[in-house]
């Protein structure tokens, strides 16, 4: 396993980001795709832009399987904080370092919910 950083869906996120589409305050368990919609919006929009929702691959993965991208962040639509800080955490625990860093300077970008 060759887990790297995809810059593809690094830039699609800080994209996301520059244009307010993004989600402050969500449950990452509700907010992510199930597998359906994964399965959906792979064919309806290929695996490029599939991969692009991900902020690391394994290279040693085919590029048209769902094993290659590692570390979701959004729902196909808007970036999810919590997804990011899912990918944060996720990535520190398993020693990706790169991973975790472009986690965090993503976070960086996001606003934090206001306090209720």
């Amino acid at each position: 396993m060759s887990i790297q950083n995809h810059p593809a869906g690094i830039d699609h996120a800080r994209s996301l980001i520059d244009k307010n589409q993004y989600v402050k305050d969500s449950d990452w368990s509700d907010a992510q795709p199930s597998r359906d919609d994964e399965n959906d919006y792979i064919d309806e929009h290929g695996w490029e832009a599939f991969g692009k929702w991900y902020l690391a691959e394994d290279t040693s993965e085919n590029k048209e399987t769902k094993a290659r991208y590692k570390f979701p962040f959004g729902d196909f639509r808007r970036v999810h904080r919590s997804g990011l800080i899912a990918a944060k955490q996720r990535a520190g625990s398993e020693h990706y370092d790169s991973v975790e860093r472009a986690a965090d300077n993503l976070l960086e970008l996001v606003p934090e919910p206001e306090a209720q």
